[in-house]
């Protein structure tokens, strides 16, 4: 056999080895996640002209980002089937992580109730007469007897900056069941848990901020 001939084997099984190597990999790359990215769902708050809670005047509120654990603070949407596994639905995302949209949702709960001057986030370095923050401790789907339950728990704490006093603290938990189990289904009912926790949130700020001076 002439070199040359030689020479083109070689090269030959070098080219089916290349081919079947590339093959093979191509079969086991991931299959890409097709994701659906949900905002939260949310019922404003109708704007308070009356009632028993007064306008509190030349007041404002800086909403600061709550604190929680690392697999809360994801955009995840969270599940536990059981027990103390924490699982996820798989190809759905919030638009935000869980304590951003937590946030967000008690700013525009604060500003369409329309009691308080001015409401900023944390992140804007706006001055305010109150700040309200907190740890968001659960943001998750909990099955009970095989039902899925949006549960949210978030201890609250507003405090004075100016003089960095605690005012009170109080502990909000709310539970909403999903009608269904599809993740659509999952997040109206996470926009509904989140509406009356806000509601609560709200009224509970402004019996302090009406009054301390």
């Amino acid at each position: 056999m002439t070199v040359a001939a030689s020479c083109a084997k070689k090269i030959c099984r070098t080219g089916l080895v290349i081919t079947a190597l590339t093959l093979s990999a191509c079969s086991i790359l991931p299959k890409q996640e097709t994701l659906i990215v949900y905002q939260l769902p949310a019922t404003p708050l109708a704007r308070q002209t009356s009632g028993m809670t007064p306008r509190a005047p030349s007041r404002s509120l800086r909403v600061a980002t709550p604190y929680s654990s690392q697999v809360i603070d994801s955009q995840r949407v969270l599940v536990v089937p059981q027990g103390s596994q924490v699982s996820a639905y798989s190809g759905v995302r919030w638009s935000d992580p869980a304590p951003i949209l937590l946030r967000n949702r008690l700013v525009s709960a604060f500003r369409s109730d329309g009691r308080l001057t001015s409401v900023s986030i944390d992140s804007s370095g706006a001055n305010a007469d109150f700040e309200l923050g907190g740890d968001l401790v659960e943001f998750q789907v909990v099955y009970q007897d095989d039902a899925p339950i949006v549960h949210i728990h978030y201890d609250a704490s507003l405090t004075r900056p100016d003089d960095n006093r605690t005012i009170a603290t109080r502990r909000f938990e709310v539970a909403e069941p999903v009608q269904g189990k599809e993740a659509p289904e999952v997040v109206e009912a996470f926009g509904r848990a989140s509406d009356r926790l806000a509601a609560e949130i709200v009224t509970w700020t402004l019996q302090y901020a009406t009054r301390v001076k």
